[in-house]
C-alpha cells in the first residue's frame, strides 16, 4: 500500500470475509468517506439534474429543435444515464475499494461506463466540425449539414463506442490488479485498468479526436476572428469587434472543449503511462482521477447556462410554467 495513503486508511481486510478468493478491501477512514460520499452525491445529482433540465428544455420548446441541437440533446442523454446508470455503483466502489453488485452487473456497468464516457468525446468531435463548417462554409452550411446527417453522426458516436465497449466486455480480458500482477477476485470490477486495451482505448478515444477538435477549432477560431474584424472595418463600430455571433459562439465551444480537455486529459496520460512504468500507478490515484474525468459530464449544462442565451431564456420560461401549474 502507498505510504502517503496510511493516514487515511483505517483498516486493510477482504472484501468478502472467509470467502476463499476474496479481493483485499483498503478501509478508509470515516473522515474521509464521509466527505466524499456526500460530495460524490452533490456531483451525480448536479450530473443528473443538469443534463435532463438541458434534454427538457430542447425538447418541450419546438424554436430549439433543429438539426445543430440534436448533438447536444444527444450529449445530455448521455451524460443523464452516466450520472444515473454508472456514477451511483462508481461512487460505491470507489469509497469501499469492493464491488459488492455482482458480476453481471459489473459487466454492465463496465459497458456502460466505456460506453457513456466515450461518446461524449465523438459527440464533442462531431459539435466542432459542426462549428467548423458553419462558420468556415457558411453557404454550404445548411445544404451540406442535413438532418439525415446529424442523425449519422450521433448514431456514429453511439456505434463506435458501442462496439468497443462490448469488445472490451465480451473478451474477457485479464485485468491488472495494481500489486504487478494479473487474477481475478471475487469483490473486484476493474475492466477500465485492463492492460491489453490501456493504449488502443487512449489513441481511439482521446488522441484521435482531440487532434480533430484542437485542430478544427483553431481554424474555427481564427475565421471567427477575421470574420469579425471584417464586420468591424466595414461599420467602423467598436462593438462590432465583440457582438459577433459566430465568435461568441466560437468562444463558447471554446470553453467546452477546454472543459473536457481539463477533465479528461489527466486520466488518459494516466492510462499511457501505466503500461510503461509497468503498471505501478496505484488505483487511488486512478480513481481521483476518473472522477476528475466524470466532471466533464457536470461542468457542460453549466456551461450552456451561463453562456448560451437561449438556455436562460427557455429555462426561465419552463420554470415560470412549472410553479403556475402549483
Amino acid at each position: 500500500m502507498n505510504s502517503s495513503l496510511q493516514g487515511l486508511v483505517e483498516a486493510v481486510t477482504l472484501c468478502f470475509e472467509g470467502l476463499n478468493g476474496s479481493c483485499s478491501r483498503i478501509v478508509y477512514t470515516s473522515a474521509l468517506r464521509v466527505p466524499l460520499y456526500l460530495l460524490f452525491t452533490v456531483i451525480v445529482i448536479l450530473i443528473v439534474s443538469g443534463n435532463l433540465l438541458v434534454i427538457c428544455i430542447i425538447l418541450f420548446s419546438p424554436h430549439l429543435q433543429m438539426a445543430t441541437n440534436y448533438l447536444i440533446l444527444s450529449l445530455s442523454v448521455a451524460g443523464l444515464l452516466l450520472g444515473g446508470l454508472v456514477l451511483p455503483a462508481s461512487m460505491v466502489r470507489s469509497l469501499e475499494t469492493c464491488w459488492y453488485f455482482g458480476e453481471a452487473f459489473c459487466d454492465f456497468h463496465s459497458t456502460a461506463d466505456i460506453i457513456l464516457c466515450n461518446t461524449t468525446v465523438w459527440h464533442l468531435t462531431f459539435i466542432s466540425i459542426d462549428r467548423y463548417l458553419a462558420v468556415c462554409h457558411p453557404m454550404h452550411y445548411q445544404n451540406r449539414l442535413t438532418k439525415r446527417l446529424y442523425i449519422a453522426m450521433i448514431a456514429s458516436s453511439w456505434g463506435l463506442s458501442s462496439v468497443f465497449g462490448f469488445a472490451i466486455t465480451l473478451s474477457n480480458l485479464e485485468v491488472v490488479i495494481k500489486e504487478n500482477f494479473q487474477k481475478t477476485c471475487v469483490g473486484g470490477c476493474f475492466a477500465l485498468h485492463a492492460k491489453e486495451i490501456g493504449v488502443e482505448y487512449s489513441i481511439v478515444f482521446y488522441f484521435i479526436p482531440v487532434s480533430i477538435i484542437v485542430s478544427v477549432y483553431s481554424r474555427v477560431f481564427f475565421v471567427a476572428r477575421k470574420h469579425s474584424k471584417l464586420i468591424y472595418s466595414y461599420t467602423h463600430n467598436p462593438k462590432a469587434l465583440n457582438p459577433s455571433k459566430d465568435l461568441k459562439a466560437t468562444k463558447t465551444l471554446g470553453i467546452v472543449i477546454g472543459n473536457f480537455l481539463f477533465c479528461w486529459t489527466p486520466f488518459f496520460m494516466c492510462n499511457i503511462i501505466d503500461p510503461i512504468v509497468n503498471h505501478s500507478i496505484p488505483s487511488f490515484l486512478y480513481e481521483v482521477l476518473m472522477w476528475i474525468a466524470y466532471l466533464n459530464t457536470m461542468f457542460n449544462p453549466l456551461i450552456y447556462a451561463f453562456f448560451y442565451r437561449w438556455f436562460r431564456e427557455t429555462t426561465k420560461v419552463l420554470l415560470n410554467k412549472l410553479f403556475k401549474q402549483f
